[in-house]
């Protein structure tokens, strides 16, 4: 049972108590991630998740890691492009010195000018690293090529000059702007009752302005043809992701795509993994994902394969996406997909991490939670002529992004041109 109370000041807490579970969960998100910044402070939202854990109003950078760690608890964070989480699992009987951290370093970072300066180069070298690792930088490229000349289509972690040019001010600024209440979300699963949670909040964050809900940029949907970016480095094996427009967070054929995932490229039993891995040999890794975001999406196929065998990967591909246009999916398929999702759905809400990180986006993006028995009659609504319909929306070849990053030769260049049509 998920309970939620809004407190005055805007902020929500939910919680899922599981009684039985001798680990509790804990998240702290904010709406506020990479699509919220302008050009010249891109990365603020990233950055500012790392100088959190840099000491706050009441503990130290060290306390901070120490305190959790100290008890066997594990503490992280992520920042998307709608919004960064600070989170902890831990023993049960810890939750009120882990609450204590938690919301100090994200209501009051210390933030100051040595620390900034300190971890902009760190920050720095991540974004070489992350370069210098063609399976994570071709990432990079298919963003940009999706949605160009926005701030979706930017790193989240900013570029070497922006990051290098925050100042103290301008992060604080950001944490002003964003962390307030009212944009605030804690969410907690495991062994912990929603009063426990609500008077911890209540105790130390009742008092906190509620501060602006704040907009971002709208993304543009349209695109009238194919986009490609070929980045020519010399690397042991090509990585190639091929990307199209999906769908939004809440739109009605989400469930039907999240089917369609899995038979096209979800698992080890999808198409693609059996065509282009077990019947070929062209790859040693393939798949099919999606991102959903709150006005617009994308379905992404990524594969690592042999230098030689790039463009013969590609046929394959665009021929896998051909036939689920034209002839949609099979009876097994469809019964498998449903299976597989909704396997995974109760599995992973069987572990207080993954239940509380559910209940955490979902109220922050939606302002409400599916149960899973919601989720089932929603999945079992979906007809198989649905993820043909789909298909014809998503697959469509004016739709497609494609980058890749290695050696690739004039030859290989116009051959996927003219599979591709850029």
């Amino acid at each position: 049972m998920y309970q939620k109370t809004k407190f005055e000041n805007g902020l929500r807490v939910v919680s899922h108590d599981m009684k039985e579970r001798e680990s509790v969960a804990l998240g702290l998100w904010v709406a506020a991630g990479g699509r919220y910044e302008v050009d010249r402070i891109k990365g603020a939202a990233h950055f500012l998740e790392h100088m959190a854990f840099k000491g706050s109003a009441k503990y130290s950078c060290d306390q901070v890691k120490e305190l959790i760690e100290g008890v066997g608890g594990s503490v992280n964070a992520f920042t998307s492009e709608e919004q960064t989480c600070y989170y902890a699992k831990f023993p049960a009987q810890h939750l009120k010195r882990i609450f204590d951290v938690l919301s100090d370093i994200v209501f009051l970072p210390s933030i100051n000018a040595k620390d900034v300066a300190k971890e902009s180069t760190v920050i720095v070298e991540e974004i070489k690293m992350y370069k210098d690792l063609p399976q994570y930088y071709v990432y990079e490229l298919l963003d940009e090529l999706m949605w160009p000349n926005h701030p979706l289509g930017k790193s989240l972690a900013g570029s070497a000059e922006t990051v290098s040019a925050m100042s103290r001010s301008d992060l604080n600024g950001f944490h002003k702007k964003y962390y307030v209440p009212g944009n605030i979300v804690i969410s907690s699963a495991g062994k912990v009752s929603h009063q426990q949670i609500c008077e911890l909040v209540q105790k130390k964050l009742r008092k906190v302005p509620t501060g602006l809900k704040m907009n971002f940029v709208e993304a543009n949907n349209t695109q009238v043809k194919p986009r490609a970016k070929i980045y020519k480095k010399e690397t042991e094996q090509m990585h190639l992701a091929l990307g199209m427009l999906g769908l939004e967070n809440d739109h009605d054929d989400k469930y039907a795509l999240n089917l369609l995932n899995i038979i096209l490229g979800g698992n080890m039993s999808s198409r693609l993994f059996n065509e282009v891995r077990e019947k070929r040999g062209l790859a040693y890794s393939i798949g099919s994902s999606l991102k959903y975001l709150k006005d617009t999406g994308m379905l992404m196929i990524r594969a690592g394969v042999d230098n030689g065998k790039l463009v013969n990967t590609v046929d394959v591909v665009m021929k896998e996406l051909s036939k689920i246009r034209r002839f949609g999916v099979t009876d097994d398929e469809f019964k498998r997909a449903k299976d597989f999702y909704l396997g995974q759905a109760f599995l992973a809400l069987e572990d207080t991490m993954d239940h509380m990180l559910w209940i955490g986006e979902s109220t922050l993006t939606r302002d409400r939670i599916r149960s899973i028995e919601e989720i089932v009659i929603l999945v079992n609504k979906v007809k198989i002529t649905d993820l043909k319909r789909v298909a014809q929306q998503i697959f469509d070849e004016k739709h497609y992004n494609f980058a890749v990053v290695g050696p690739v030769n004039d030859k290989q260049e116009k051959e996927l041109g003219r599979l591709l049509g850029f």
